[in-house]
């Protein structure tokens, strides 16, 4: 039972199966907010517990801790994450991760094809950057990494 004064840090780490320190982890990264009340204690509104499991959630999809903050910064501060609010989210999320699988697929399949050929080069390899093309990108795996978009409301 949720009390008007709040949740103290025990009871949020607790309920929501992490740990005090990843509850303070969560607020210092602007993820989560508290209040302090008349005994200078922190406390917590019953929300963050939704916010804790949406945050849980996008970290097992490999969202890293600034776009779940971004996402988290177009909703409401206090109130709780509504099913539309995770619609919205989820939504990007899941084509976030559908592009990354598309990614490593297209990624393990040329590197079956590198093993074919046994170049093993970035500069000479004719499948992957024929007449090195790439070096006028500047230093740096460019076919090896995700560009991602960072998360805005209208995306």
């Amino acid at each position: 039972m949720v009390s008007l004064q709040g949740l103290t840090v025990g009871q949020v780490a607790e309920r929501s199966g992490i740990a005090v320190s990843a509850v303070h982890f969560y607020e210092e990264k602007g993820l989560i907010t508290s209040w302090r009340n008349n005994a200078n204690h922190r406390r917590y509104s019953a929300a963050v517990l939704r916010k804790i499991a949406v945050i849980k959630a996008a970290q097992k999809l490999g969202v890293p801790l600034k776009e779940i903050k971004a996402a988290m910064d177009q909703l409401p501060n206090e109130k709780k994450i509504s099913a539309s609010d995770w619609a919205k989210l989820s939504t990007w999320w899941q084509e976030d991760l559908d592009k990354r699988i598309a990614e490593l697929q297209d990624l393990r399949e040329g590197l079956n094809e590198c093993i074919g050929c046994g170049c093993l080069s970035m500069t000479d390899c004719h499948l992957l950057n024929p007449e090195d093309k790439m070096k006028s990108q500047g230093p740096g795996a460019h076919l090896l990494g995700w560009r991602r978009k960072p998360y805005t409301e209208n995306a």
